[in-house]
């Protein structure tokens, strides 16, 4: 079971969108795909929590979370193959564990806290909560915005991960972000 929550070999460069909902993560996810010729890996908890409230009325519960981290990194593996010199991720495993401390009282399942630890991306761009809030099914902290971004930088700090923050509008965002994936590629080459 746990091989399913590990990341295979891949030599491209790998890019986290990661921080608090509704701030940005996806438009920017696809707009740096496009920019590098490339494919993006979608957020696999978005579609299946959404086909869990369509069918169940239901929201996410603890039993959900290994099923979602399986489908995300089975989104990454996959996708990462077809990926040309930058893997773009809407979110990541460690996102994952975030959101579970954060609901269930510090709780996170053993295999997802480990795989959340072990899988590495070159850089994770932290998007900040200066941008509208939009409503949906599955949103539920809109006002808690400000304390789930220090619950994300927090987190990336603790684990040492290389970041940027991301604020300001949409070309703002993607113009701090293409400057600093340019400046991956320029070292990986």
């Amino acid at each position: 079971m746990e091989e399913k929550l590990g990341q295979e070999p891949s030599d491209v460069i790998k890019v986290v969108l990661f921080g608090p909902e509704s701030t940005g993560k996806t438009t920017l996810s696809e707009q740096l795909a496009r920019q590098y010729n490339t494919v993006w890996v979608p957020e696999y908890a978005r579609e299946y929590l959404q086909n869990k409230w369509n069918n169940e009325r239901k929201t996410c519960e603890p039993k959900d979370l290994l099923p979602i981290a399986k489908g995300q990194i089975k989104l990454e593996n996959e996708l990462a193959k077809k990926a040309t010199d930058v893997l773009i991720c809407d979110t990541d495993l460690l996102e994952t564990k975030v959101y579970s401390e954060a609901y269930y009282l510090g709780y996170c399942d053993p295999e997802l806290e480990k795989y959340a630890l072990e899988n590495t991306y070159d850089l994770y761009f932290l998007t900040y909560v200066d941008i509208p809030w939009e409503a949906d099914d599955l949103r539920d902290k809109p006002n808690e915005r400000e304390e789930m971004f220090e619950y994300f930088h927090d987190t990336l700090k603790k684990y040492n991960r290389n970041f940027v923050i991301l604020k300001g509008d949409k070309k703002t965002r993607l113009k701090t972000a293409v400057q600093h994936i340019d400046k991956l590629l320029q070292k990986h080459d």
